[in-house]
């Protein structure tokens, strides 16, 4: 786990004195101008300090559900860009977050707003995909509705252009409420026509959203969907769920809640599209093109790896068996950083062999295998992301 950012140096927040240290964990300094005119105006600080503490429980907002690669200063930069995308910041220029304090334990943070305005505004961010995972944003619990009516709005601005960060983007054919269907894991190269195709196995849909990434253009891998029946909302949740497509797997769910489960009277027309997404994967598979290394995913674990004789038993296990297939020319089973943290290709195992047919008989005879009551999925990966050290794909 990240630890808390540091404090900057001889910084100023809105609220304390020229040169003094803030005392608030994770205080981001330089986040507020000083009002013009403050320096110098000693008697308006205390004035100023007593109105920030009061309206704190109205400028706090609660964001559950963090990865554990999070920390105060990703959460800051991350809010106070999509509070500008989404038009948010009504404070006049400048970051909208003054303050994060993580739990991260729990997987939690309080981010403190520089108004109450924006801590309103920034209540319409619910679902925003933070770090590849929907992230929830709540009011905390110490916050007082009736005094907050006082003080500021207490609901998000209805113009906010939330379609910027790929949340209901009405627009788009309108992609709110509680329907909304959330879909990770979707494998970079798959086209939206095919995405599209994918989920209509269930019906046609009323709205559909592939986000993608403002500089390229190319797919970030999630998307987001409502379907016109939307009776059909939790079985295809339920029939896409956990399905996997290349080395990914599929996280599909109700946007805002996890998925519910379906209804006796829906699990004949759950099983009908169980066996409509298996024709479909095979229509979707990408032309393969072989090459002599082979990526294997459902095999082994983060913990598996963390103890070094376990590790090496693993590393040796492999290259006997898998160099039954042909010539194998090198083994890498990337592990966890002595951190904690899942680095790039944590629980993938790669067999690079010293040609294409030994590859091939190797990707063939060990996809769909049990391996420690899991399904092996064997797949090529391509030889200069691996000659490169990159195995993140």
């Amino acid at each position: 786990m990240a630890p808390p950012a540091a404090l900057l140096p001889n910084a100023s927040v809105a609220g304390q004195m020229p040169g003094t240290t803030p005392t608030i964990p994770g205080m981001f300094p330089n986040m507020i101008p000083l009002a013009s005119g403050q320096l110098g105006a000693l008697p308006v600080m205390p004035v100023q300090a007593m109105t920030q503490q009061a309206t704190r429980h109205a400028r706090r907002v609660y964001v559950g559900g963090l990865p554990p690669s999070a920390n105060e200063q990703s959460v800051a930069t991350f809010f106070s860009h999509v509070m500008s995308a989404i038009g948010g910041n009504t404070a006049g220029p400048g970051d909208a977050v003054v303050n994060v304090y993580i739990n991260h334990e729990k997987k939690f943070a309080f981010v403190e707003m520089r108004s109450v305005e924006e801590a309103s505004n920034a209540m319409a961010l619910d679902g925003i995909i933070f770090e590849g995972a929907p992230v929830k944003v709540r009011r905390p619990s110490d916050y007082n509705p009736s005094l907050a009516a006082t003080l500021g709005p207490s609901q998000p601005n209805p113009n906010l252009n939330l379609a910027a960060v790929g949340l209901t983007p009405g627009s788009a054919g309108g992609l709110e409420g509680p329907d909304r269907i959330f879909v990770g894991g979707l494998p970079y190269y798959f086209t939206e026509a095919q995405i599209r195709e994918l989920l209509e196995s269930f019906g046609p849909l009323r709205g559909f959203d592939l986000v993608k990434d403002r500089e390229t253009g190319n797919s970030k891998g999630y998307a987001f969907c409502v379907y016109q029946d939307l009776s059909v909302t939790d079985i295809a949740c339920a029939a896409l769920n956990g399905i996997k497509m290349g080395d990914k797997t599929l996280t599909v769910r109700r946007a805002n809640q996890g998925a519910s489960q379906p209804k006796p009277e829906q699990e004949s027309v759950l099983l009908h599209a169980q066996q409509q997404i298996a024709l479909q994967r095979l229509m979707l598979q990408p032309t393969v093109v072989a090459t002599k290394v082979v990526c294997l995913t459902e095999v082994v674990t983060a913990d598996e790896l963390k103890d070094d004789d376990d590790y090496e038993d693993i590393v040796e296990d492999m290259r006997t068996e898998c160099g039954k297939f042909g010539t194998l020319v090198n083994v890498v089973i990337p592990r966890p950083l002595p951190s904690g943290e899942m680095g790039p290709g944590v629980g993938k195992v790669f067999l690079e062999y010293a040609d294409i047919e030994s590859a091939t008989k190797a990707r063939q005879g060990l996809n769909g295998r049990k391996f420690g009551g899991n399904q092996v999925v064997a797949v090529f990966y391509p030889e200069n992301k691996f000659s490169q050290g990159d195995y993140e794909g």
